[in-house]
């Protein structure tokens, strides 16, 4: 990539087992990282951390955390041993100051929605990691403004990778439709490709599409999409979508990349 900023990347991760697969899915992700290069650290945003506050991870060493259940024994036990920074909590409090980011020393660490993608973008686990929580609080405006305070990280060598999906309605998974989506989630994941790669900044109107309930009856994994879509719309840019894919009907795994 040729852009002087670092890329801001959202990743539809699906399944825990993505950490463990080799699919289209997590090929499409080892490409990105592979075109990254080397950032001088992650800021992860991951629909799992989401909480009544906004926060980041500030340990030397976060630790993998497991926040799920019934999956094979070698999901249960997998590790991503990358580094914390931070230093960079410092960074991040001081570019989106005044609002208020805590430091989080030993509650969290990272989730799957984080090291399921980064073990493929960056199987090493060398490079490091801050996670910053989804703060269930706020309306949609205040993350799609968060996500544009963190513009600055970009240019300072942090790549931004948030984690989510942009359909997630698990209630509704039926596995006999495969890989077709359902009639209302193809339109609202339609939709959000049409903000994403035109009006990055109006992401946050998503949340009055008329199938918006039905797509994120809960909001945490729809979330992390309007940092991504603050970040274009604060570089004047827009994103371009990859891993365009279904599971169940009712989960979309439509990502987003920012490169400039």
């Amino acid at each position: 990539m040729t852009s002087t900023l670092t890329p801001a990347v959202f990743v539809g991760h699906g399944s825990p087992m993505n950490a463990l697969q080799a699919n289209a899915y997590t090929e499409a992700w080892r490409s990105i990282g592979a075109a990254l290069g080397r950032p001088r650290a992650i800021l992860a945003v991951s629909a799992h951390w989401y909480i009544n506050a906004s926060a980041v991870t500030a340990m030397e060493r976060p630790r993998t955390i497991h926040d799920f259940f019934g999956f094979p024994e070698a999901l249960a036990t997998f590790r991503y041993d990358a580094p914390g920074d931070p230093a960079l909590c410092d960074e991040i409090a001081e570019v989106v100051a005044p609002t208020w980011i805590g430091r989080d020393l030993d509650s969290w660490g990272l989730d799957h929605g984080t090291w399921s993608v980064l073990a493929h973008m960056f199987p090493a686990a060398d490079v490091p990691v801050v996670q910053l929580s989804v703060d269930g609080s706020k309306d949609v405006d205040y993350h799609v403004r968060l996500g544009a305070a963190l513009a600055p990280l970009r240019r300072r060598g942090v790549a931004i990778v948030a984690s989510g999906n942009v359909v997630h309605n698990l209630p509704r998974i039926d596995t006999a439709q495969g890989t077709e989506p359902y009639g209302w989630a193809r339109e609202f994941d339609d939709a959000a490709q049409a903000v994403m790669t035109g009006a990055p900044g109006d992401v946050a109107s998503l949340a009055g599409h008329e199938h918006y309930a039905l797509a994120a009856p809960t909001p945490d994994h729809f979330l992390p999409l309007l940092y991504v879509g603050g970040l274009a719309a604060e570089a004047g840019t827009t994103a371009r979508s990859f891993n365009q894919g279904w599971f169940g009907g009712s989960l979309s795994m439509t990502s987003y990349v920012v490169e400039g």
